[in-house]
């Protein structure tokens, strides 16, 4: 029998304590109340969660456009769960780190999991350097690649970490090869209820392309990008803007944003892969972009965090020629998301404005 987003799970804890739904109201006023910022945010999820209507309201990150309200299932949330601990086939009693924020769905989700499947979670600030107990044996956790990169050296005790929210550089996935901590990205947003498909980024089971879930059923549009059916976390057909390539039934690989598309000269240039090339030759954030050519109609430009413009773009290794910029920008400091996405068009208008 599916559990329903009204009980909560007997062998669920928060920080070593065991809480009945009416307790754990209790807990979500006090976090409400006296809690630090992050723990406000926590209570008013719980206290939402544990009232009576079958629905909450949950921000959109709005790394793509302007972050929105969304009203979510709660047992689409709950299948979600379901979904994710078969996967890794996880068992009630085992342990749990929460260090994202609950703004967003997968922070939530992570509190949802454990209410639903029974796990026992211990939360800490998230910040981007999460400090957790280093010695203690965590059986699952969820972070952003920023967490990860600067707690690389100390996830030795965590079984399975699932990374998201944002691309992963080829640096920090050649630094995890050799862990024995099962990390995974993974493929969702929102509208999915958190993630849809993962890939495997070390070890022997290492994966080259994302894999979907059982039950969730994958194509393509016209555009070329991914249509996503799945009936336990949604009731309609996702049609997103993610160009990707299917390899199979059940696995696809992401190429980019259609929405981040660059027609320069006729040609289709997708920065996420330009990006990827040079993601181990700039140590600052950048991102690739475009701006208005009268001869190519668009021509690739290179945007910095940076306070000074010292890279030239001849220096740059690995691109074809028709993916090297033909201006390169910096930007002290770029427009992000709360949970550390670059919005990219709202940090474009910044570098119009700097032109001003």
């Amino acid at each position: 029998m599916t559990p329903t987003f009204d009980k909560i799970h007997l062998k669920f804890k928060l920080n070593a304590n065991n809480y009945t739904a009416e307790e754990l109201k209790e807990v979500a006023y006090s976090l409400v109340k006296e809690g630090a910022p992050y723990e406000k945010v926590m209570g008013d999820f719980l206290m939402d969660w544990l009232d009576a209507k079958d629905y909450i309201n949950v921000r959109t990150s709005g790394s793509t456009g302007q972050p929105k309200l969304m009203k979510v299932s709660k047992q689409a949330m709950v299948n979600s769960s379901i979904a994710t601990g078969d996967y890794f086939k996880m068992e009630p009693g085992q342990t749990a780190l929460l260090c994202l924020p609950t703004h967003y769905i997968a922070g939530k989700m992570m509190l949802v999991r454990a209410m639903v499947l029974g796990l026992e979670l211990d939360f800490v600030d998230p910040t981007t350097q999460p400090v957790f107990d280093y010695g203690k044996t965590y059986d699952f956790c969820a972070m952003i690649p920023i967490q990860l990169k600067n707690t690389v050296k100390y996830i030795h005790n965590i079984k399975t970490l699932i990374i998201g929210g944002a691309a992963i550089s080829k640096s920090l996935e050649a630094s995890i090869e050799g862990l024995k901590t099962k990390i995974y990205a993974t493929y969702g947003m929102t509208e999915t209820v958190s993630h849809v498909a993962v890939r495997r980024m070390n070890g022997k089971q290492k994966m080259d392309y994302f894999k979907v879930f059982p039950k969730v059923t994958i194509s393509q549009d016209d555009r070329g990008c991914l249509i996503i059916d799945a009936p336990k976390v949604t009731s309609e057909r996702l049609i997103t803007n993610d160009v990707v390539k299917l390899h199979s039934a059940s696995e696809f690989e992401l190429i980019g944003r259609i929405d981040n598309m660059i027609n320069s000269g006729g040609v289709k240039l997708f920065p996420e892969q330009i990006e990827a090339k040079l993601a181990d030759q700039i140590k600052e954030r950048f991102f690739i972009a475009s701006e208005p050519d009268p001869d190519l109609g668009e021509k690739l430009i290179l945007i910095v965090e940076s306070d000074e413009n010292t890279l030239k773009a001849s220096s740059l290794k690995g691109l074809d020629k028709l993916e090297i910029p033909k201006e390169v920008y910096a930007l002290p400091k770029f427009k992000e998301t709360a949970t550390g996405k670059i919005q990219r068009k709202e940090t474009l208008k910044l570098l119009k404005t700097d032109a001003q």
